[in-house]
This record gives C-alpha cells, sequence and structure tokens, in this order.
C-alpha cells in the first residue's frame, strides 16, 4: 500500500530493502575462467633465451647455462651483456675466486715451448737399407742421404755423365763421377762406415785413389789425393779423415773427384749424398 504526501511523492508503505555489501557484489562479478598469473624464469630459462635471441641459439645457450659458463655479449655503442646461471656462480665460489692480470692492448702473448731435437743414426739407416735389398735396387728417393759428404764444403764444379774433356776439349768423355772444388790439402772424409779395399795409385787418372767398401754393393772412391792415411783392410767410421784433397793423376787442379759405385757401376753420386 502506498501514500501519496502534499508534493506528489509515493512513498512505500513496505519495509525498505536492505544495501548488499561490497563484498558480495564483488562475488557476483563474472571473472575470467583461468586466472592469469606471470611466473618466473628460472637463471637456465632466461640464458638459453638471451643466447636465442643474441643468434647462439637456444640449445647452445642451455648447454652453456648449464655448464656455468657465462655467456657474454658486447654490442657497439653500449656495455657488454652478462647472463650467469646460479650453477655457474656455485662451480665458481667452489673453485674459489681467480685473481684478475691486467694486460695492456699492445702485450705479446709467447707460446713458445722447449726446443726437442734428435740425433739421427744416418750409418744405421744406411745399414737398414743395404740389409733389405742389394745396392743395386734401391730406390733414390731411398738413398738420398744415406751417405754423408766428403768435405766441409760442397761446390762441384764438373757434373757426373757426359761432359767436355777438360784436356782435349772434345765432346763425350764420360765423366765417373763428380768434382767437387777443394783446396791441396784438404781434409777427405769417408762417406760411411766400412772397409777400405784400395789405397794407392791408381793407373788410369786417378792419382792417390782410396775405395770403401760399405756392403752390398755399395762403394766409394776418393781420388786426385795429395796423401792418404788408412790401409787396405782398415775399417773406418762415418766422418773418419782418410786423405787430403790434391792434383795427382789426370787432374788439371786441386779438387776431389768422388765417385759412387753400385755392384760395379758407377752412378750419380747426388743420388746418396
Amino acid at each position: 500500500m502506498t501514500t501519496q504526501n502534499t508534493r506528489g511523492r509515493r512513498r512505500a508503505s513496505g519495509p525498505v530493502a536492505e544495501l548488499r555489501p561490497r563484498a558480495v557484489a564483488r562475488a557476483d562479478q563474472p571473472r575470467e575462467s583461468r586466472p592469469v598469473t606471470r611466473r618466473r624464469r628460472s637463471p637456465l630459462q632466461q640464458v638459453a633465451d638471451f643466447a636465442a635471441a643474441s643468434g647462439v641459439g637456444q640449445k647452445a645457450g642451455a648447454a652453456l647455462a648449464a655448464t656455468g659458463l657465462i655467456l657474454t655479449v658486447a654490442i657497439p655503442g653500449s656495455g657488454g651483456l652478462n647472463a650467469t646461471s646460479e650453477a655457474g656462480s656455485a662451480a665458481a665460489q667452489a673453485m674459489g675466486s681467480q685473481p684478475e692480470i691486467p694486460v695492456s692492448a699492445g702485450a705479446k702473448v709467447d707460446f713458445s715451448r722447449m726446443a726437442v731435437s734428435t740425433k739421427a743414426d744416418p750409418d744405421a739407416k744406411l745399414r737398414q737399407l743395404l740389409s733389405a735389398q742389394s745396392a743395386g735396387s734401391v730406390q733414390a728417393a731411398s738413398s738420398q742421404g744415406s751417405l754423408g759428404a766428403p768435405l766441409t764444403s760442397m761446390v762441384s764444379v764438373s757434373p757426373f755423365g757426359y761432359r767436355i774433356n777438360p784436356f782435349t776439349g772434345g765432346y763425350g768423355e764420360f765423366h765417373r763421377g763428380r768434382d767437387f772444388a777443394a783446396q791441396c790439402g784438404t781434409d777427405v772424409f769417408a762417406a760411411a762406415s766400412g772397409t777400405v779395399t784400395f789405397a794407392g795409385w791408381h793407373p788410369y787418372g786417378g792419382g792417390n785413389r782410396v775405395v770403401i767398401d760399405h756392403g752390398n754393393g755399395l762403394e766409394t772412391t776418393y781420388n786426385h789425393l795429395s796423401s792418404f792415411n788408412v790401409s787396405v783392410g782398415q775399417s773406418v767410421n762415418r766422418g773418419d779423415v782418410v786423405a787430403l784433397s790434391g792434383t795427382t793423376g789426370a787432374s788439371t787442379g786441386c779438387h776431389l773427384h768422388f765417385e759412387v759405385m753400385v755392384n760395379g757401376e758407377v752412378v750419380e753420386p747426388q743420388g746418396w749424398l
């Protein structure tokens, strides 16, 4: 039942409805079906995401974070960006702090190591070479360097093979060895260990001559000597002084005529020196 006052307003005759509390009003409002929450990323995920964004790759970033390494990327015009993992910090603390060593920009780092030297045994190499096969079947690649130099300074002045005869000037003379420049009286060394099979005068132009047998068909000869200090049957070692150079026999001046013979046949000496 309602009544009307003098101003024309209606007043309710029934009880007045109570106002609802604010909490109840909020409870009646519709909510989202799933709450939106922000999850904090782990240090491992942060490093992986940072590596992926910088071009290293997400897998590589995860591997770096897992091993405790620090990923640093320098960007031009800005400072370095560092992403570290808690595992890396723990590992660094376990290992102890490493002191920083200041180095100037122009410093040079020397990585030199101790020198390592070996002493070869050329006589053993020659024995092994000749024991496996006769000198005639030895290839040039194997024989190179197996004989020592008969002179301290090896300067060739006349080659092995056909040449112009120094006495007649005619072409076609076969030179049985190589001539090396040497003043008269220069020490002549045995090219390898062996046994002296000849020491005397050579009737076919060699003058004073020494022949050393090195075994298995290999021999060396030393010619035009001024003198020699070995005798037949004597054993000599590589590098022993066996004679002095000269110009005896068919010679035009002081020098050493050196020959290498394989099974009695002369060969190019340079293939063995």
